[in-house]
């Protein structure tokens, strides 16, 4: 094990919003909401605040914003990220490294998103800037077109199957079942994932996540404060990013991996861990390709077996390791991944009531798609 100075801080509190498809409230009012449940989880006051970080794009609500509301008109420390799912693992790294440097004592993260951030909707005409305007007349523009033609890729290269996205859909779904904060609860089977309708082929509309509005927000301070608050403390053991080949999708070379081909050794090697340490991964899931890819790029798996390692029962309780164990954002809700970190404190504290993995002490999270991403480990205890 190596020590990381990330595990001299601890989230010490977790809050959220219900999850739905359209709340009808502004970002302001869902973020402030989440804000506010995760302080009276760590059983400290906004007067205790000092920090605030996000990220987002479009529809979104800023740091500063948020800590008004809640009645906060003073921060030393904020920052807000422009990003999605490539940016949760350094933005919540971020909060904790302001701790550990002194620039904060205590600080918010937080992620909203409002009915206005669809990223399939368009209201009016789009622009199209970049090298993305040479592939937006090929019907190439949108993240399930992208990654679409990445599985497909997959497909040719290793033989990966509909059979096996699915088998990663149904179990997610049949994690959510347990969970009540899910938006998408009904089980499904392998027929029900096959007659789903197409949306950007080899994608079914169970492999993709399920968009909702909402917010999650963490409560991040110091070890030595953690140990006098509410709950049992959750410490960042180590963090990875990568951001490969200009970030382009269109350019990567290897469409069978993504960024976690990267981040990965750099992970395990940073904190003396390896995959057979985890008790559970939180596995970002924008696709159900997006898990297949991560999951063989961290080394649950070898290459093209992910299928199998879903229906011999290896990625759910009583197997390797329980991928997901919330549903994901395939059925728990596409809240940019902040929810999962949010799962993964849960787990570790022990409160994750039916769907709890006994005895849980590490947690793998990881965030992003294709050349741009990163992962944090979690643990109970402090290395």
């Amino acid at each position: 094990m190596v020590r990381s100075a990330l595990s001299n801080a601890a989230i010490v509190g977790i809050g959220r919003t219900p999850f739905v498809r359209k709340s009808g409230r502004t970002p302001l009012a869902m973020a402030s909401e989440a804000v506010r449940d995760a302080l009276r989880d760590s059983g400290l006051e906004s007067a205790d605040v000092d920090g605030f970080t996000c990220y987002g794009t479009g529809d979104s609500a800023s740091p500063m914003q948020v800590a008004h509301a809640i009645g906060i008109d003073d921060l030393g420390w904020s920052t807000s990220v422009f990003g999605g799912g490539n940016v949760v693992a350094s933005v919540v790294a971020g909060a904790a490294a302001a701790v550990v440097t002194g620039q904060a004592e205590v600080v918010v993260v937080f992620r909203v998103l409002g009915s206005d951030t669809r990223y399939g909707k368009a209201v009016d005409g789009v622009f199209v800037p970049g090298d993305g305007q040479f592939a937006a007349p090929h019907g190439f523009l949108v993240p399930p077109q992208w990654f679409a033609m990445w599985c497909r890729r997959h497909q040719h290269v290793y033989g990966s199957t509909a059979e096996d996205l699915g088998a990663i859909a149904v179990q997610q779904r049949a994690h959510a079942v347990d969970n009540p904060h899910a938006i998408a609860r009904s089980p499904i089977t392998l027929d029900d994932y096959l007659e789903g309708r197409w949306v950007s082929e080899p994608f079914r509309v169970f492999d993709c996540c399920y968009e909702v509005d909402g917010a999650v927000a963490l409560v991040v301070t110091s070890a030595e404060r953690a140990a006098d608050l509410e709950h049992r403390p959750v410490y960042p053991l180590g963090v990875a990013d990568a951001n490969g080949q200009g970030g382009s999708v269109y350019e990567w070379d290897d469409m069978t991996c993504m960024y976690s081909r990267d981040a990965a050794p750099r992970l395990w090697s940073r904190t003396g861990l390896q995959p057979s340490d985890m008790d559970l991964a939180l596995m970002y899931d924008c696709y159900t390709y997006t898990v297949m890819a991560t999951l063989e790029d961290f080394g649950f798996c070898d290459k093209g077996a992910v299928g199998d390692f879903y229906r011999e029962g290896r990625a759910t309780h009583g197997g390797d390791i329980v991928v997901n164990p919330h549903g994901g954002l395939l059925s728990e809700g596409y809240l940019h991944g902040l929810n999962h970190h949010y799962e993964a404190v849960l787990q570790l504290r022990g409160d994750a009531g039916d769907r709890q993995v006994p005895d849980a002490e590490t947690a793998l999270v990881t965030a992003g798609s294709g050349p741009y991403g990163g992962a944090l480990i979690y643990a109970t205890e402090a290395q």
